[in-house]
């Protein structure tokens, strides 16, 4: 079994049968009599979010694609996997799991993983870093002497890496994603319109009229309405946001994406270099599908950028390939 567990959504892939669950990664605890138990995981908690009462709270056990509470995780990893078997069962499961950590995850965060997988009941844990299962995904030749480049944009952090042979020959990880891509929206909003939206608002504003370039006839592009809580009166309101403003509110973390990707190239060996000239560069991950950020990363490096067939699953489904072939051995990361 192979486990993409990400910031937003944690995804499933069991041999033989591909990608079985793809849920978000909230759990919601209900706190009765002192005591603290799990209400709902996953699609069902995180319609939960920004509506529960005083004695719920919804958590991420994620955070920067790193665990931030391992007893949730645990929890909500445990949950997971019986799902992705058909639901709970008399007799223990114990699958061998390979996990996706960000290239730059510290020797604690890490073990944190290795240890929520170890609780929720896995016999074997290996870990495989992001990038690289993204590139297996993509379907790119990680394994040949052919530099290839992935950029991996998922909710809480961007990978890029440039592989070769089996291996990161150059590999950075910064803690920008779309949760920061929302968070962009909901300080814009909030500033210029003094409307209070929550996350779920502002994703949904992200998806429908965001953008990483401004309108091409130089307008302010689709109109899009917004309600939320207005800051002045206290009063439920609705107000109209234009694409153009949405774009210039994601400007500055859009850059850092590029930013990244521009360092990577600057620090990439020549021959190397010379490879991404004719391959370019691949995107995966649910971050690649923000409006026109293709194109944006294209005019800022020079170099042709594809978007992956199924970038939502590369990471899931290359971690799966890896697990399942042996010729892949050597990308993973045992105890």
């Amino acid at each position: 079994m192979a486990i993409d567990l990400g910031t937003v959504n944690t995804l499933v892939h069991v041999r033989g049968r591909g990608i079985v669950l793809n849920e978000p990664s909230v759990v919601a605890l209900e706190t009765e009599s002192g005591f603290q138990r799990v209400r709902a995981i996953g699609a069902d908690a995180k319609l939960m979010l920004g509506k529960t009462p005083d004695n719920i709270r919804t958590v991420r056990p994620l955070r920067d694609g790193v665990i931030a509470d391992i007893d949730t995780a645990e929890q909500m990893i445990k949950y997971f996997i019986d799902k992705a078997h058909g639901g709970k069962s008399r007799l223990p499961r114990h699958p061998e799991i390979v996990l996706s950590v960000p290239s730059g995850a510290t020797m604690v965060e890490r073990r944190a993983i290795r240890q929520a997988a170890d609780k929720a009941g896995a016999s074997k844990v290996h870990l495989i870093e992001e990038p690289m299962a993204a590139a297996i995904g993509a379907g790119l030749p990680v394994r040949d002497p052919i530099g290839a480049m992935v950029v991996d944009i998922g909710g809480g952090t961007t990978e890029v890496a440039v592989l070769s042979l089996e291996g990161l020959a150059y590999s950075t990880s910064v803690r920008v994603g779309g949760d920061k891509l929302d968070e962009a929206i909901v300080a814009h909003i909030r500033r210029k319109h003094n409307l209070m939206v929550g996350e779920s608002t502002a994703e949904r504003i992200k998806m429908a009229i965001g953008g990483a370039q401004l309108p091409y006839d130089g307008g302010d592009g689709e109109i899009m309405h917004v309600k939320g809580r207005d800051l002045v009166r206290g009063m439920p309101s609705e107000i109209e946001v234009s694409q153009r403003e949405i774009v210039e509110a994601l400007s500055e973390t859009v850059g850092q994406i590029v930013h990244a990707v521009r360092t990577a190239l600057e620090h990439t060996e020549p021959e190397l270099a010379a490879d991404l000239c004719d391959q370019g560069i691949v995107m995966t991950g649910g971050g690649s599908l923000l409006r026109n950020i293709d194109a944006e990363l294209s005019q800022a490096t020079g170099l042709p950028v594809v978007i992956a067939e199924d970038p939502l699953l590369s990471v899931a489904y290359g971690a799966g390939v890896a697990l399942e072939n042996r010729d892949y051995a050597g990308v993973l990361i045992a105890n």
